[in-house]
């Protein structure tokens, strides 16, 4: 409880300051060349239901345009995401931003995904539990599959990870993170694997 009380947060800070600073030239020179590329915007806001479903924006990378149909509609993901942004994702760079997420405390960096308000209505008493913690940049639904696995194994792996919240726990996310990114499985969504909106039984 200590450490889910408090150490985790002290944490989340730390962890995040010494990333910032790390990949600081990084993070500049991809806003650059997105803002060049999207003629002006870098960074892409939404927004998400966080600890206890308090809104906050989650900031990203944009690394798709907003084109749309005739009708209006935005056109598939697979068909508006830009050159550079598909490098950027192939990097896993495009969570980075997250970071500033962290920093603020609207976002840990191992917990639940934060998802869309629209699904908060569909889930059942159980999966509804993700919101009990700060929503994280990875976590332990991420590491066991992502996009491979549906949606009620991964909200199952979200309560689990909220019922054993522990630092090893935490540890072994990140590892295991640390390790799928440099293998470049698993961690980024992408247009091959993109996975269908939750509609409550999936």
């Amino acid at each position: 409880m200590i450490y889910r009380n408090y150490l985790k947060r002290l944490f989340d800070i730390a962890a995040a300051f010494v990333l910032l600073t790390i990949t600081f030239p990084i993070l500049l020179l991809v806003a650059l060349l997105l803002s060049i590329q999207n003629r002006g915007s870098a960074f892409f806001y939404q927004k998400r239901p966080g600890y206890m479903e308090e809104p906050f924006y989650i900031v990203k990378f944009k690394t798709m345009t907003d084109e749309k149909d005739a009708e209006g509609n935005l056109l598939p993901d697979s068909e508006r995401i830009t050159w550079l942004g598909q490098g950027v994702r192939k990097l896993s760079l495009d969570e980075l931003p997250q970071l500033i997420n962290v920093l603020k405390g609207e976002m840990s960096m191992i917990g639940p995904r934060p998802l869309l308000f629209k699904y908060i209505p569909l889930y059942s008493d159980e999966q509804r539990k993700r919101h009990n913690v700060r929503p994280g940049i990875t976590g332990w639904a991420q590491v066991n599959g992502r996009n491979a696995i549906s949606w009620s194994k991964k909200f199952k792996l979200d309560v689990y990870y909220i019922e054993n919240l522990t630092f090893l726990l935490d540890m072994k996310i990140m590892w295991l993170t640390i390790l799928k990114v440099i293998k470049r499985e698993g961690i980024n969504q992408s247009e091959e694997k993109t996975m269908v909106p939750f509609d409550g039984t999936n």
